[in-house]
């Protein structure tokens, strides 16, 4: 029997405890093969750090309450990027691996994390440990994969941010119908960094068209100067304007940080997007009475679990247990693929792709899908993403009003290594 140890990394999702509760349910149901669950706090640090904590000892009902917890404070996360040159943190890795005796490992991430699991797929065997590694898709902006919708259609935790962001579109429309004599246009900021995904969104709050709704993606190519005259012909048509423009769009430098992985990191600028679009309408000034208004959501659009798809939260639960299979029947060096096998009705199968092809792979938002106006997507789009959003509310368990969350107990594992510094956190020497 094989030890499994169980990571996260990269931005939380509303559904990422849901591929969580997935692996963690599909090994305990097969005992002829793995012993004990453990999860790294933290994610890859965790491992380096050799901060584990036992999952398989914990309360079940705890266990079943993380299929509707969202974000990962469960187990936590990282941004933390292992590069080629990093051969101690590899070696650190087997190192812990091999003195838990763990044979299985799931890393449940992005294109990134694909990458670190491949690394250390490929360590593991040229070191003669008998470890598989399976990567489990998680990403909000829907990017993990090529152009190749066949290999990836959508990964967990998109249909969540896309229903949020239609709930949120449908509510700001009621905000800017009747605020528009003072402020006719409003502007919202969509996460993503450079691919459009989640801003393209917010036309599932209005398939009809029958809203003021201008959709800025960073692929529409777009100047500001364009963008304000598209603004000024819906302020005469309309009277008003509701603009929903993504983090990525160009608007000159912001002087944008990175972090670890070398992702832009929108969040933590002291300018946006969103503003520097309001600075520039209002000083150029609009063709309404009236000003331009910004708002800017923060991280709640992707942990939003009152918002979440059910859809999304059945996929997710159903990729981590198919990360399991794929460990029992075809070995290491594969993640978990969502197929969309139908339409009408909508309908899907979970295969497996190899962890190379996945590695810092990036997907673009199709061209094709980028409506001729330039502030709008197509039908095509809305076909591809509205099953994703699903029909019905998440069921939440509630305590004393508020959302309960799962509270897995820190039952820590002992450790078994020397302490140890990651490579990128040493302090560099004069």
């Amino acid at each position: 029997m094989k030890n499994v140890v169980v990571a996260q990394s990269g931005g939380p999702t509303a559904v990422i405890n849901a591929s969580l509760l997935g692996i963690i349910e599909a090994c305990r149901a097969a005992p002829e093969t793995f012993d004990c669950v453990y999860g790294a706090r933290h994610g890859i640090q965790g491992i380096l750090n050799e901060d584990l904590i036992d999952l398989g000892s914990q309360d079940p009902a705890e266990l079943a309450l993380l299929r509707t917890t969202p974000a990962a404070g469960s187990i936590g996360t990282c941004r933390y990027k292992i590069k080629p040159d990093q051969t101690e943190d590899l070696d650190r890795i087997i190192e812990v691996f091999a003195a838990h005796e763990v044979g299985a490992f799931f890393y449940i991430g992005g294109n990134d994390s694909m990458d670190t699991a491949h690394r250390v797929s490929e360590l593991a065997r040229e070191s003669g440990l008998d470890l598989v590694c399976v990567g489990v898709p998680k990403t909000i902006d829907n990017d993990l994969g090529d152009q190749d919708r066949v290999v990836m259609d959508h990964t967990p935790g998109y249909g969540s941010v896309a229903r949020y962001w239609a709930n949120l579109v449908t509510v700001l429309n009621e905000e800017n119908r009747g605020s528009c004599p003072a402020d006719p246009v409003l502007v919202v900021q969509a996460m993503g960094r450079r691919i459009g995904f989640i801003p393209a969104t917010a036309r599932l709050a209005d398939p009809r068209r029958e809203l003021p709704l201008l959709i800025i993606l960073p692929e529409s190519g777009l100047a500001l100067e364009e963008l304000g005259e598209r603004i000024d012909e819906e302020l005469r048509r309309s009277g008003r304007a509701l603009v929903i423009v993504s983090e990525g769009f160009d608007v000159g430098d912001l002087g944008i940080r990175r972090d670890a992985f070398g992702h832009a990191e929108f969040g933590a600028s002291s300018q946006t997007v969103a503003q520097t679009v309001v600075n520039f309408l209002n000083r150029r000034g609009i063709a309404a009475r009236g000003s331009a208004r910004g708002q800017i959501p923060g991280t709640e659009q992707r942990h939003a679990i009152a918002d979440a798809s059910t859809v999304d939260l059945d996929e997710a639960y159903a990729v981590g247990r198919r990360a399991v299979r794929i460990a029992i029947e075809d070995g290491t060096g594969f993640m978990a693929t969502i197929e969309r096998t139908g339409d009408a009705p909508y309908a899907i199968s979970y295969g497996k792709a190899p962890l190379v092809e996945m590695s810092n792979s990036e997907r673009r938002f199709p061209t094709d899908w980028i409506a001729e106006t330039r502030v709008d997507v197509t039908d095509e789009f809305l076909d591809y993403a509205r099953p994703l959003i699903g029909n019905a509310w998440p069921r939440i368990p509630l305590e004393e009003g508020l959302p309960r969350l799962a509270r897995l107990a820190p039952i820590h594992v002992e450790r078994r290594c020397p302490p140890y510094v990651p490579q990128a956190h040493r302090k560099e020497t004069p």
